[in-house]
């Protein structure tokens, strides 16, 4: 598997490549005049539609991939904005014929008996119910205006030493034991982001509007309701997300409090500050678990051969082919992402590594992602691996817990290892309050669509409130507090993905507690609910890892009560 060649094409030419909407509306002209007198050839239909949609996703993919690794240079962005404006416009109404043609077929019924069919069947019929023509020139303005936002984020930058440091730089020093230049970088890193407030918040504004006028248009009366039905959130619904609100609320918001109440103790300061949080309570300076990009890479494909050689090697492949873009430095957009490749199948690893704890989970994070990518690229349809987000996200959260046994590859010392895990044992009590945080605050904002920009701040630091500790002193960095939102990407780029965080460290928390118990079913659960791509449903595939899809008040108390005695281990 070390160098992967994209499979054999029967409906394209090998050649073929995306030069624009005139080189691919034949292909899309041919699936829709083919005769379908069979069920067999419906089969064959889908088939070539799914490799079809595979050479166009992967297309757009690398466009994207491109333009977030260097967001200064204007030819990737203008070839981004190429396909967001000339050929994905084109491909919608077709698509949407290809949906009708699909659903009339008379042989469907027979294919729908099949696994995986049947959730791509229902997916169909979803998009033929909120498509609008009239929707398509404003998805493309969306998507414009939502790529300017890493364009902005991606050219902060502050002074210090005099040096000029990414913010994802710069925010490494705030792990640093001098209280004194915690204090600077954090106030040099606020001062950068407040900086850009008025064009954020003006950016964003437009996105409302927008995506108002989606919803009206398909005929709901808020975003928030169109955009559950477009993600295919079918086994829960905003109540449901409100209860998950309520939960965190009342059974990890109290653990909080006390991991607040706890730091300021062992730090024998006065007043806990925000530039408090991130530094080690015992004064030791920040852990550094590898050296560069290509040190974190080695470690992690390591960690993985570990767990089970065919982990590892899925990295090994992705290095092999450069399928890698780890280090931050100027000009690349924030973040990290995994990127599904969906014809070849290997997918890319973006982020912007320093040198932190926090950097070396996100790539156990996003190889959690890639190796899902693996194990699905070989089923029979694009839609079989196109895996919501809920299962996604229990693929990388998972394994940042499942490879925690062999953490000591990345931290030689016994005491460095134990506060490694420590630390990201936290995380997950602090990750729990701010996925609540971001996703009541998304209800908020479209439900009231009308509102201001000073209603806007004043909602997110009452939501803020209900989610964060009362330890820490905000005290004259109120105006900083007021924006914080503006560094969740997600908010402008992917709206309403973001409860699909909580969801799934819940599930990861049952998957790392089975995994703690019998290491090697454990392992076999969650390989085994990652296969199934979108084959099944969500509490299904939770079901095949042998855990519950589950928010209740009563199931967060018992996984809670798990992290916290395993917090008391170490």
């Amino acid at each position: 598997m070390d160098i992967v060649k994209r499979p054999e094409r029967s409906f394209l030419e090998e050649s073929f490549n995306v030069t624009g909407w005139e080189a691919l509306a034949p292909y899309f002209e041919a699936l829709e005049v083919r005769e379908i007198n069979t069920v067999d050839e419906l089969r064959g239909w889908f088939r070539d539609r799914s490799e079809l949609e595979s050479v166009v996703s992967e297309d757009l993919a690398w466009r994207y991939i491109k333009m977030t690794c260097d967001t200064d240079n204007k030819a990737l962005t203008d070839r981004y904005q190429e396909f967001v404006e000339k050929i994905q416009p084109n491909i919608s109404p077709v698509s949407n014929r290809l949906n009708q043609k699909a659903i009339s077929c008379p042989f469907l019924s027979q294919l729908e008996q099949e696994q995986g069919f049947d959730l791509m069947v229902r997916e169909m019929k979803k998009d033929i119910e909120i498509f609008r023509e009239e929707n398509i020139p404003l998805f493309t303005e969306a998507q414009t205006l939502s790529s300017q936002y890493g364009q902005i984020s991606g050219a902060m930058t502050i002074e210090h030493g005099g040096k000029e440091l990414t913010l994802q730089q710069a925010a490494v020093m705030l792990q640093s034991t001098d209280r004194v230049l915690r204090e600077e970088i954090y106030r040099k890193i606020s001062a950068r982001r407040i900086q850009d407030k008025e064009s954020l918040d003006e950016l964003f504004s437009k996105l409302i509007t927008l995506r108002h006028q989606i919803a009206r248009n398909a005929g709901f009366d808020n975003f928030r309701d169109y955009m559950f039905k477009a993600m295919g959130r079918f086994d829960y619904s905003p109540a449901d997300c409100f209860d998950f609100h309520d939960s965190v609320s009342s059974e990890v918001v109290p653990l909080l409090h006390d991991l607040a109440d706890e730091r300021k103790l062992q730090l024998g300061v006065e007043q806990l500050r925000p530039w408090d949080k991130a530094v080690d309570t015992s004064g030791k300076e920040a852990l550094k678990p590898f050296n560069g990009g290509e040190d974190l890479l080695a470690k992690t494909i390591e960690c993985f051969n570990r767990l089970d050689p065919f982990l590892g090697n899925c990295l090994t492949t992705m290095k092999n082919m450069g399928h890698l873009d780890l280090v931050s430095r100027k000009g690349k957009a924030p973040g990290g992402y995994n990127y599904p490749l969906a014809e070849i199948g290997v997918p890319f690893i973006f982020m912007n590594a320093t040198s932190t704890l926090r950097d070396m989970v996100t790539i156990l994070h996003e190889g959690g992602h890639a190796v899902h990518s693996f194990l699905t690229k070989d089923l029979e349809l694009s839609d079989f691996k196109s895996t919501p987000s809920e299962v996604a996200e229990l693929a990388s959260m998972a394994m940042e817990l499942i490879s925690m046994d062999h953490w000591d590859v990345f931290f030689a010392d016994e005491e460095a290892l134990k506060r490694a895990k420590k630390e990201h044992l936290e995380q997950i009590i602090e990750t729990l309050p701010w996925v609540a945080t971001i996703d009541k605050y998304q209800h908020w904002l479209y439900e009231n669509p009308g509102h201001t920009v000073e209603e806007r701040n004043k909602t997110w630091e009452k939501i803020f409130a209900d989610f964060a500790d009362t330890t820490t002193d905000w005290s004259g960095l109120e105006e900083n507090r007021k924006y914080l939102w503006h560094k969740q990407l997600h908010l402008y780029e992917v709206p309403f993905y973001y409860i699909e965080y909580g969801m799934a460290q819940l599930g990861a928390v049952a998957v790392w507690k089975n995994f703690k118990e019998n290491p090697e079913k454990g392992l076999e659960g969650y390989l085994n609910a990652l296969k199934l791509g979108y084959m099944k449903s969500i509490p299904e595939i939770y079901k095949a890892a042998n855990i519950r899809f589950d928010f209740s008040k009563e199931y967060i108390t018992a996984l809670m009560g798990f992290v916290r005695e395993e917090l008391r281990s170490l």
